[in-house]
């Protein structure tokens, strides 16, 4: 199993390399296209990528660490990413984020125990005119309220889909 990621993992960078082997700026789309496929970045593999791109392995553990939207663990199935700017916040997102936390057990920022949804804070999704704003699965949602919130939770359960 660990000779098939790393093979697909090495397929994934040579997809990003230059003619010569070797370019620095495809380390961002590289850990991209790893997230995208498998759901999280291995640490495992940063050494291959390090080798890949002649880069030090301290910079590609660097940009994982970095941006927050990696990820080095397998994380839930579905995301949540609650909006939780001012505008949202004057539209009652933070009782949104009580509401799933009391309710539901789902913390902002936390795994929930059964892996099947995670709620991520974010501030400011640019959907400021439809407050309270998040992405489902990357998907936009405005004016959302605990049904909307409720239906969810359902959903990433199984209960309705």
């Amino acid at each position: 199993k660990a000779s098939a990621l790393i093979d697909s993992v090495h397929a994934e960078v040579a997809a990003f390399l230059g003619p010569d082997g070797t370019t620095a700026s495809a380390l961002l789309p590289i850990l991209h296209a790893l997230q995208a496929n498998f759901g999280y970045i291995d640490t495992n593999i940063l050494p291959q990528i390090a080798e890949r791109l002649n880069i030090s392995k301290a910079e590609v553990h660097g940009a994982l660490s970095f941006y927050h939207d990696f990820r080095s663990q397998p994380g839930a199935r579905h995301k949540l990413k609650i909006c939780r700017a001012e505008a949202c916040q004057s539209m009652g997102c933070e009782d949104l984020v009580d509401y799933l936390a009391q309710h539901h057990g789902l913390i902002a920022d936390e795994s929930s125990a059964l892996g099947h949804l995670q709620i991520e804070n974010v501030y400011c999704l640019g959907n400021c005119g439809l407050a309270p704003a998040a992405l489902f699965d990357e998907r936009p949602m405005g004016r959302v309220n605990r049904q909307k919130i409720d239906a969810l939770v359902q959903q990433t359960r199984g209960i309705l889909s």
